[in-house]
């Protein structure tokens, strides 16, 4: 009987990685490897890696050094491992990043992925594989929905790629350089790839692009449909409970989009739309695309249709050339939006990108500017939980918590919410009532427990059809 092969895989950065890094192993599946969360036992070991900041990159290679280490001891033992880095720091560096890490036996950029075992094949040849080429056939071939043998349940909540690229060059991102221009998936593909993750058991789909309400995909007819309606039709698919799509660029949040908030109850009130800076003059050097009054008035025309919404954001502190009138004018929009979450990073230059080349703020204004915004944020944050204390909220269990007879899942607002619940209750969606806020929200069922979605194993143990 011939020895089980085994597949490591380490994502970093966004989810639309996380998916990616599913897909290859889905593609390694195939060739009869199987997935290990040890390292040291992998024949193959992929980092799947982010280029947005300079310490995403430096992380790769720190964790290169660790996987050489690895690599030697198991040719001592006469074993052979392969290093793979794929990813969008793959696509930057290329032949780069074999000079700086000897230990790598492949790079492979974001639109090759689905090649990975014939690449792998190649390099057990020992050949180096370099693949970081843009494809000239379709972009989303690595994305077809794939078997029924290969698509297996991780969870209950499940992301999917529909659109992947990004024609905004803003001055910071390096986005349009590493994952290419704007291309959406066609509707019947990613509807395809849903009800299979429907059948295997998952209840909540978030639709994930670099610019997601940039989506125009073609439709059977040969139309194009905008995101609202690929949510329309997903909407329509039976075992589906939630769904929710980021992240979202202001320039692309159209009316219909909007509307759907308000008509399609599957659609969770929650909404990720980055800002990025709260001065026109900040917003203009990034080349952004919008200004301060254009973000303000689609958050107004969202909460219109949907007053329960949770918004959330990004935010660059310390930008070239931002003052503190600027980030003053940050502050005053974190206060007038009162966002529910937000993600803050200091500014770290990207190379090739024009921002880098421009003046530079000092690090220490960039940290302590970052603090203020992060403290006004986590108080927004604070009041938005508070709001829902004795409040009844529908919660989709996903899985144990740390202490045993806990389980976590999230509110319609993407809350993280800890509960004392038997386990049969994970992939059900059911009511809770909030007794505890901080960071996350805790809480009791309400009894008896009516599940509203249960999980087709969780009927067949109930007697149900």
């Amino acid at each position: 009987m011939s020895k089980t092969r085994k597949l490591y895989v380490k994502s970093f950065g966004c989810q639309m990685n996380v998916y990616d890094s599913h897909r290859m192993a889905d593609a390694m599946a195939r060739e009869g490897y199987v997935e290990t969360d040890r390292p040291d036992e992998a024949d193959v070991l992929v980092l799947n890696t982010c280029h947005i900041r300079e310490t995403a990159a430096e992380k790769v290679y720190s964790e290169l050094g660790r996987l050489r280490r690895l690599k030697e001891k198991a040719a001592g033992d006469g074993k052979r491992m392969l290093v793979a880095v794929t990813g969008c720091v793959a696509q930057a560096e290329g032949t780069e990043i074999v000079r700086r890490a000897p230990v790598v036996d492949l790079v492979i950029g974001p639109q090759s992925i689905h090649r990975l075992p014939e690449l792998v094949a190649r390099a057990q040849q020992g050949e180096t594989v370099i693949d970081t080429e843009f494809p000239v056939e379709d972009k989303f071939e690595h994305l077809a929905p794939p078997s029924r043998v290969a698509t297996r349940a991780r969870g209950v909540t499940a992301f999917v790629t529909v659109q992947e690229g990004c024609d905004k060059f803003c001055t910071f991102c390096v986005v349009p350089y590493t994952r290419g221009v704007e291309v959406s998936r066609p509707v019947e593909k990613i509807v395809a790839e849903v009800a299979l993750l429907a059948e295997a058991g998952v209840r909540e789909v978030t639709l994930i692009g670099q610019n997601v309400n940039a989506y125009h995909g073609l439709k059977p007819d040969g139309t194009s449909s905008s995101l609202a309606g690929l949510l329309e039709r997903l909407a329509e698919l039976e075992g589906i409970a939630r769904l929710r799509y980021t992240t979202s660029h202001p320039r692309d949040m159209r009316e219909d989009l909007i509307a759907a908030h308000r008509d399609l109850p599957k659609l969770m009130p929650n909404l990720h739309l980055p800002v990025q800076s709260g001065s026109d003059r900040v917003l203009e050097a990034m080349n952004r695309r919008h200004g301060r009054d254009e973000y303000l008035s689609i958050i107004e025309r969202v909460r219109v249709v949907r007053p329960d919404i949770a918004i959330s954001s990004d935010f660059i502190v310390g930008f070239p050339g931002e003052t503190e009138e600027d980030f003053s004018a940050t502050l005053d929009l974190v206060e007038r939006v009162g966002f529910a979450q937000a993600y803050t990073f200091k500014y770290s230059p990207r190379p090739g990108t024009p921002a880098a080349t421009m003046s530079q703020v000092p690090d220490a204004v960039k940290a302590e500017r970052l603090l203020r915004l992060q403290a006004l944020i986590d108080a927004h944050q604070r009041k938005f939980n508070a709001a829902y204390l004795g409040d009844t909220l529908d919660v989709l269990f996903e899985k144990p918590g740390r202490i045993a007879g806990l389980l976590v899942g999230r509110s319609p607002y993407v809350q993280p919410v800890q509960v004392t619940a038997p386990a049969d209750l994970i992939g059900t969606i059911a009511p809770v009532r909030i007794v505890e806020v901080g960071p996350s929200l805790s809480a009791e069922l309400i009894s008896p427990v009516r599940p509203h979605v249960l999980r087709p194993a969780v009927l067949a143990a109930a007697g149900g059809a």
